[in-house]
């Protein structure tokens, strides 16, 4: 059992590190977060994406999302605009930089998933085992989605 451990802890870091390693690419060539680039690509799906449903397509704290938006908006990749049937709710659109930029930058990443076809059963093992290793790793009493309403 040792060895299998040990085997899944370097699977992890090496995930972990390719990840950092995107993440420090990203920001170097293109001034984004990888956060930033999974909400470009989620708005070039749709025109104009409520705020609400691009938070729950990401399952991120609206502090930390709006701030990435902002950001965005910002460097001019992104637009903001009041929805003109609920004043309360706000649209995130690319604009032609973010979609230019959408075009030079790799397709890597979690959000990669949405845009290439994969095998239904390979993705349901991902999404099984994820769900294992924060349950594995014990960090479940941190993870958002918890069964308890946190």
């Amino acid at each position: 059992m040792q060895q299998q451990a040990l085997s899944a802890i370097v699977a992890w870091m090496r995930l972990e590190r390719a990840t950092e390693a995107f993440h420090n690419d990203l920001k170097k060539r293109f001034g984004i977060t990888g956060l930033q680039l999974a909400v470009l690509r989620i708005c070039a799906e749709r025109p104009q994406l409520p705020l609400a449903a691009l938070r729950k397509a990401l399952v991120m704290h609206p502090a930390t999302l709006g701030q990435s938006i902002d950001e965005l908006r910002r460097m001019d990749l992104v637009t903001v605009k009041t929805d003109p049937r609920d004043r309360r709710a706000r649209l995130v659109g690319l604009t032609e930089a973010g979609t230019a930029l959408l075009a030079n930058a790799p397709l890597a990443g979690p959000t990669r998933l949405r845009e290439i076809d994969h095998e239904v059963a390979r993705l349901d093992r991902l999404k099984l085992a994820l769900e294992d290793a924060v349950e594995l790793f014990g960090l479940g009493e941190w993870a958002p989605g918890r069964k308890d309403g946190a």
